[in-house]
């Protein structure tokens, strides 16, 4: 019989359900459990794709060509493992399913509603996952109004199963009143007992908090969620996300879950991450400032990879200055980063950053739109095409060095115009990514509309060990998928996305590489 583990959020979103239940998989994975994690989002998108970075943070995009929540990149890279469309469901998804079963007749006349129809919708999906243990987070809070049939669907789901199969892990915040000198758990007793409304209780309480919450506090908790004192967990704040599930595992928390599941566990625990760091200072040159999320993939690819993590810079900032003042914001740089998104505005900031990196050799990777920027760049300032651009930004830009192809609109003329997912590439032997990969094929990542316009544009480009100041292709499929030049120590940009393929103990080779060249 197959055992869930349903972890719910309370009093506060954003407080580390995700990271908690990434975790709580791999401690499991560990120690010899054949385990799955499945994501909920309550929100009626059907995907993240059309969500602003700014409000909820990176669209992390699969194998598959799912656009994500965020938090499935957490789930990759704890777990080392690829997720797929299939570990996330959201609202919008279900609702869809349900509709479109009742306009094609298929419920046979009856009256479509909340229950069954759409909690069965729900428990059907979750039930198609493999895995022995599911581990499945709820996103949002207990008390959202979008949540509660999601929590419905889950307590009839072990009514069906057994209650005895079920562990149910609620995670809450306990803020620290300095006024008074002391942790306030009224919020996490109140979002107990909505839990316990919603028909579900709650069989361990994990206490998020600044710093550790003394017995006495956690005492309440415990009284008044229901649960042992045994069963309270208290994470408070680490320095390294990387150690919750070690965390985790010396509390025991493992065997809590085992015992209450009957599973059998393997005496075993190996967790390899990062704990010394350097300290070059690395700028990711950015338009997403509304949240540190925004770019998560790409700060925890650098973080994985044994160094701080880049700081942030508004593209748009850059715009308004001179060559001179860009160069006085990026001189103590080590290396940049130019960073991926969609639109106009931040754009001639990022260019400019380009052009310094350039000039200055100082090391530069460019992600998907960055990869376009230095394209556009180099065709600007090196080939002398002024105005130069993307048609994406100037529809009638003399010198469309990226435009939409023709190719590509025959490809995907079905759900758009995106190329999501892994593709094929072929990487040239001679250039400075094969020494990279080692290889001369690999899948990887793409999220994107517009391609570099090699056909109309040739004399901009050079192949491996050919010579000329032009830019170098390293890697294409129907496309180009990789730039580079020479007599530089790192400039390299790339049309998809290598900050999806990053786990812990495992950091994507693009990485690497552009950290030795600082």
């Amino acid at each position: 019989m197959r055992k869930y583990v349903i972890v719910t959020g309370g009093v506060l979103s954003g407080i580390g359900k995700g990271i908690f239940s990434a975790s709580v998989a791999r401690v499991l994975k560990e120690v010899g459990v054949n385990v799955n994690v499945l994501k909920i989002d309550p929100y009626l998108n059907v995907d993240a794709g059309t969500m602003n970075p700014n409000q909820h943070g990176e669209v992390f995009v699969t194998d598959d060509g799912y656009e994500a929540d965020l938090d499935l990149g957490h789930y990759e890279r704890f777990l080392g493992m690829n997720v797929s469309r299939r570990n996330n469901m959201t609202a919008g998804q279900v609702y869809l399913s349900v509709i479109e079963r009742e306009r094609e007749g298929k419920y046979l006349g009856t009256t479509v509603q909340m229950v069954p129809h759409v909690t069965e919708e729900i428990k059907r999906r979750i039930e198609s996952l493999e895995g022995d243990v599911l581990v499945i987070e709820i996103g949002g809070t207990v008390g959202d109004i979008e949540g509660e049939i999601f929590l419905e669907a889950i307590r009839e789901l072990a009514l069906d199963k057994g209650r005895e199969n079920f562990f149910f892990a609620h995670v809450t915040y306990v803020p620290y009143l300095r006024t008074t000198n002391e942790f306030k758990t009224k919020p996490t007793q109140q979002s107990a007992q909505i839990l316990m409304k919603s028909g579900i209780s709650p069989d361990m309480i994990v206490v998020r908090s600044e710093k550790p919450v003394n017995d006495s506090a956690l005492k309440k908790v415990a009284l008044f969620g229901g649960v042992s004192f045994d069963n309270v967990v208290n994470l408070f704040d680490t320095n390294n996300v990387y150690e919750v599930p070690e965390v985790l595992y010396n509390l025991g928390v493992h065997e809590k879950i085992a015992k209450k599941l009957n599973l059998k566990i393997e005496n075993s625990f190996s967790w390899e991450y990062p704990k010394v760091f350097k300290n070059k200072k690395i700028a990711l040159v950015g338009k997403y400032l509304g949240t540190d999320d925004a770019y998560k993939s790409i700060l925890e690819s650098i973080f994985l990879a044994g160094y701080r993590k880049p700081v942030v810079l508004d593209s748009t900032e850059l715009e308004d200055m001179s060559d001179e003042e860009v160069k006085e914001t990026l001189k103590d740089y080590d290396g940049i980063i130019i960073a991926p998104g969609f639109g106009r505005r931040g754009i001639e900031g990022k260019i400019g950053a380009i052009k310094y990196a350039r000039e200055k050799k100082v090391p530069v990777l460019g992600i998907c739109l960055g990869m376009q920027l230095m394209v556009i760049e180099f065709a600007r300032n090196v080939m002398g095409y002024e105005g130069a651009n993307s048609t994406e930004f100037d529809p009638d830009t003399p010198y469309p060095v990226v435009d939409m192809m023709e190719e590509q609109k025959k490809i995907l003329k079905l759900g758009g115009t995106m190329r999501l997912g892994a593709q094929w590439m072929e990487i040239l032997k001679g250039s400075k990514l094969y020494k990279i990969y080692g290889k001369t094929q690999e899948h990887e990542r793409h999220r994107h509309r517009y391609e570099v316009n090699y056909e109309k544009f040739k004399d901009m480009f050079k192949f491996p060990g050919e010579e000329g100041n032009r830019l170098t292709i390293s890697a294409k499929s129907e496309f180009v998928e990789a730039i580079e030049i020479d007599n530089h120590p790192f400039f390299v940009g790339v049309q998809f996305h290598p900050e999806y393929r990053s786990k812990v103990g495992n950091v994507h080779p693009l990485f690497k590489a552009f950290l030795e060249a600082i």
